[in-house]
């Protein structure tokens, strides 16, 4: 291969380009400390926009699918209070969404997730998951959150309502005598 003529203005380009790649490669070296003290704050700042926006879309759902039952606030009404700081501290996320997806077999919590015939996804799952989460920090101190309230603010009581007395508690008097037979 024959050889190529010394070019000094290509000499020159060629330094001059690889210098600003020098030069920049030093300034990013030097820039990137700061951006490691910058990076953290906007990566936290963009958590708590999805929390809030999750938290936002779950209280929707939570209010269009869950607050007949729950409550509008998760205190309960004909199921369990689910704003309860007893309730919160003791159920983990991954619980309180495998609630929500499978329900509860022999309760009226049915399955909300599309896999289990429901019509929620698992993002709207996890949306509503969020919302009840958010509650946490104001969350009343309800050691009876599994007591299911009626109506009239009062513990409702199923057994009362279908009509059986509480064990101990019969209304009539234990007879002894057996009955006449004709």
């Amino acid at each position: 291969m024959p050889q190529r003529k010394h070019d000094d203005e290509l000499e020159k380009s060629t330094t001059r380009w690889m210098a600003v790649g020098v030069g920049l490669t030093a300034l990013f070296a030097l820039m990137f400390p700061f951006y490691r003290l910058y990076e953290p704050v906007g990566r936290e700042e963009a958590r708590a926009n999805l929390q809030a926006s999750l938290a936002s879309q779950g209280e929707e759902i939570f209010q269009a699918s869950c607050a007949s039952c729950h409550g509008a606030a998760g205190q309960g009404v004909d199921a369990p209070a689910l704003n309860s700081k007893q309730f919160l501290e003791a159920a983990t996320n991954e619980q309180i969404s495998s609630l929500i997806a499978h329900g509860i077999p022999g309760t009226e919590m049915s399955a909300y997730s599309l896999d289990f015939g429901g019509f929620l996804t698992s993002q709207q799952i996890n949306a509503v998951t969020t919302f009840l989460r958010s509650l946490e920090e104001n969350a009343p101190d309800r050691p009876d959150w599994r007591d299911m309230i009626g109506a009239e603010g009062e513990p409702h009581d199923e057994d009362a309502e279908a009509g059986e007395a509480e064990p101990g508690h019969d209304e009539t008097p234990p007879t002894t005598e057996e009955p006449a037979h004709d």
